[in-house]
């Protein structure tokens, strides 16, 4: 039995399908740009559930001492990301920066951390059955091995961080980290991603931070690892809470970085309505951005239909698929795309005018980048999950299981919910119910 198997159970969560997809041929093939006959076809044939572990359990194991109280909040937010451990049914998962919710106070919202003292960790979880067992954890800690915390930087940049009912104000730490996406390199160690800077962030097989990459001008200090600015500085524009989130190996080794959500360039108003977000190319060995891209989302609607907030779009995970091809996901908290793209070399906009914080209009402003020169990405629809029967809501990671199968796993957010009712008088978390689940979803012509 896992060592965090253990524990209370106070809510019973339903068993999560887990769905296969098969997305090879499809993702090259001269279908229609309508892909609702393979997106038809696809289907869920496997779910299985993360059972209950109590938070503090899980904490103070890694690190004894960690969390004094966990409000009754069991073990979640590993949907983060997911990624192939190299045994069947095993995968890499990385946690968020823990349970956060928001509370209205005197007409502003306020970002509470429930409890502060977590500290995101990799974990390595091992599909069997209709049960997700975690094997293994490693928290994520500083050079002189403390919990790197998942609390906001810098007062003034990121959202101020508040207790569980919102009245208490509590410390920034330049530590903290909003970790997302996650890969496993040849010698061990991770890549993750990181939404606050956004930054990407090395860390050795062990958990510790190695370098924390970070964009230039960011300005970042007190922090107990080694920080290089080495992104662009546009990155510096970056809407709150949608920083990086998605990210690739390629088979050279090279990284690709999504962005989650548009540039707040030059306002947020302009991110709020763009439809243009970047990806990334960085290089380990080079430890520099080697190129960028524009990447263009469908519109909304289209996306989740009854959805007319173009704010709501996010890309929350990309996948290598051989070669420079990546399979981006496209979605809303309530429904999710899959598409394909490849990197071409003519796409590079790293180092020209779309980087100049000061060109007029943005990227993020243009209507039609394409009709004004800009090099988007062209884009193939694999499958739409939002008609794959069995797949929940808020996916944020996408794992190639084989040449024709996905494992996809949710984000449950600690069974959080917003607002006032989420704690009740004494304290204790009121759980939404919502498990995090393993779909494996299958596609008809393979990956």
């Amino acid at each position: 039995m896992s060592p965090y198997a253990a524990g209370r159970r106070r809510v019973h969560r339903s068993v999560a399908a887990v769905v296969p997809l098969a997305v090879a041929a499809a993702l090259l093939s001269a279908q229609s740009a309508d892909a609702s006959a393979p997106a038809a076809q696809a289907q869920v044939v496997r779910t299985a559930t993360l059972g209950d572990v109590p938070l503090g359990t899980f904490s103070n194991g890694l690190l004894p001492g960690s969390v004094a109280d966990d409000r009754g909040v069991d073990l979640g937010g590993i949907g983060s990301d997911i990624y192939p451990a190299g045994r069947k049914g095993e995968f890499w998962t990385v946690t968020d920066r823990g349970p956060n919710g928001q509370i209205k106070v005197n007409g502003s919202k306020r970002r509470t951390f429930p409890v502060p003292g977590f500290d995101p960790a990799i974990v390595r979880i091992k599909v069997t059955g209709d049960t997700v067992r975690v094997l293994r954890a490693l928290p994520i800690t500083t050079s002189s091995g403390k919990p790197v915390t998942g609390l906001p930087n810098q007062a003034g940049r990121d959202e101020a961080p508040y207790s569980y009912d919102a009245r208490t104000a509590l410390s920034y730490d330049p530590n903290g980290l909003d970790t997302e996406g996650i890969v496993r390199a040849a010698d061990g160690s991770f890549w993750l991603v990181d939404e606050y800077g956004p930054s990407l962030v090395h860390v050795s097989a062990r958990g510790e931070v190695l370098t924390r990459y970070v964009p230039r001008g960011l300005g970042l200090t007190g922090t107990d690892y080694p920080v290089v600015e080495a992104l662009p500085p546009v990155l510096l524009h970056r809407k709150i809470n949608r920083g990086f989130e998605g990210l690739a190996q390629l088979p050279g080794g090279d990284l690709v970085i999504a962005l989650q959500s548009p540039l707040s360039l030059p306002d947020t108003d302009a991110g709020e309505a763009s439809l243009t977000t970047r990806l990334l190319r960085f290089s380990p060995k080079r430890k520099a951005v080697t190129a960028e891209y524009a990447y263009r989302f469908d519109p909304v609607g289209v996306v989740d239909p009854g959805e007319d907030d173009t704010s709501e779009l996010k890309i929350s995970s990309v996948v290598a698929v051989g070669g420079d091809r990546l399979l981006v996901e496209e979605r809303t908290d309530r429904a999710a795309r899959l598409q394909v793209v490849r990197l071409d070399r003519k796409a590079d906009i790293l180092g020209g005018r779309w980087d100049d914080d000061t060109t007029s209009p943005s990227l993020e402003q243009l209507t039609d980048p394409a009709g004004s020169g800009v090099p988007v990405l062209a884009k193939r629809l694999v499958v739409d999950l939002g008609k794959v029967a069995g797949v929940p809501g808020k996916i944020e990671g996408v794992a190639r299981v084989d040449h024709d199968t996905l494992a996809l796993i949710n984000d449950n957010d600690f069974g959080m919910t917003d607002g006032t009712g989420a704690f009740d008088a004494q304290g204790r978390l009121v759980d939404s119910g919502i498990e995090t689940k393993v779909v494996y979803v299958r596609l008809p012509r393979g990956i």
